[in-house]
């Protein structure tokens, strides 16, 4: 098993980089949680899990390892495969899956792309309590109106015409750098920004 790789950064793009290690290049798929935190690196350790179908090996690369920790847990659910747990992660970051799974907010994981409402709920059966033990029972720190904040910002975003994809990343971003927010007019006008 490859735990992480170390070296230059000589591709980068929202779903996947090159990392170039003792002259190889290693093809890594990323979550755009990863690529937040790799963005502007040149060089990077990049913890990793290698997926083995008998028609390809697939590298999947994570920014630490809690991410990582869930991807595992995710793709050892029934029905989700690692470009289902590639998009999961992307979608929200680990605390906000944390949070939805130990809340069993099914509403919040159906609305990712490829879960339906049987593997949200599959999903939240299946690790709800490997997420309250991983989080030492307690509920992980998130601001409810962080959540509906982001999703009516999002939905906004989405109805200008921008990506999916970007718009999550940068409400993501501003939701990080500035967590103290409290309008959704403001998140937008920030993510504009990000955005332009």
């Amino acid at each position: 098993m490859i735990t992480y790789i170390k070296g230059n950064i000589t591709h980068k793009s929202p779903t996947f980089i090159v990392v170039e290690a003792g002259g190889i290049g290693y093809h890594i798929n990323i979550s755009l949680f990863t690529y937040a935190q790799v963005e502007k690196l040149e060089t990077v350790k990049i913890l990793t899990h290698l997926h083995i179908k008998e028609d390809a090996h697939t590298l999947y690369g994570f920014a630490d390892a809690a991410e990582r920790s869930l991807f595992v847990h995710l793709i050892s659910v029934s029905g989700i495969g690692p470009n289902t747990g590639q998009l999961i992660l992307s979608a929200m970051n680990p605390d906000e899956l944390r949070a939805n799974i130990i809340g069993e907010n099914v509403a919040a994981l159906q609305r990712i792309k490829g879960v339906g409402p049987k593997t949200a709920k599959r999903i939240i059966l299946d690790l709800k309590d490997k997420m309250m033990k991983d989080s030492g029972g307690e509920m992980p720190a998130l601001a409810p109106q962080d959540n509906t904040m982001r999703e009516e910002a999002l939905s906004a975003l989405v109805a200008l015409q921008f990506n999916r994809i970007q718009a999550q990343k940068a409400l993501n971003k501003v939701l990080r750098d500035k967590p103290g927010l409290v309008s959704v007019e403001e998140l937008i006008k920030l993510a504009l920004k990000e955005l332009s």
